[in-house]
């Protein structure tokens, strides 16, 4: 029967389908995805991110586009925010989504609300950017962090 599905002969039912997919392990959605055309693979190599001049940006905040998805409902923005010389705090960012913050390098004071934490090398954040947030202290230079905002697409 196997065969028979992969050579086009037969049209198997929902219920084969579905013991097709337990069997290997995978949802029965997998069967229907156009994966040969999906277009959602980037890779970066290390210094070759585009830098990008965001409008309304802070000041020396130096943004470094690391990848870039085209297809899905699901838009990802990840960035390598590397704060140069003249960098200042900055707490009135606010955008839809969801952001994930890693700090690379430096020390931080990191607002979001009326919360704050400080954050060295090797810390994370995960918020909903719907809050006012951002840097309230920079405690060392060469600070350098991944940004990453998740949001839905239109």
């Amino acid at each position: 029967m196997l065969s028979r599905i992969e050579r086009g002969l037969v049209s198997p039912s929902v219920e084969t389908l579905d013991r097709i997919a337990v069997g290997l392990g995978v949802p029965v959605s997998r069967f229907f995805g156009d994966q040969a055309s999906r277009t959602d693979f980037s890779h970066v190599p290390a210094g070759k991110g585009i830098l990008v001049d965001r409008i309304g940006a802070v000041a020396d905040y130096r943004y470094e586009l690391l990848g870039h998805q085209l297809s899905g409902n699901l838009f990802v923005e990840p960035y390598l925010v590397t704060l140069l010389p003249g960098a200042e705090p900055y707490v009135t960012f606010q955008h839809p989504g969801i952001k994930f913050l890693h700090l690379l390098t430096g020390r931080i004071r990191y607002r979001y609300g009326n919360k704050v934490v400080s954050l060295g090398a090797g810390d994370s954040l995960l918020f909903d950017a719907t809050a006012l947030h951002g840097i309230e202290d920079i405690g060392e230079l060469l600070v350098a962090y991944l940004s990453v905002v998740f949001t839905l697409r239109d």
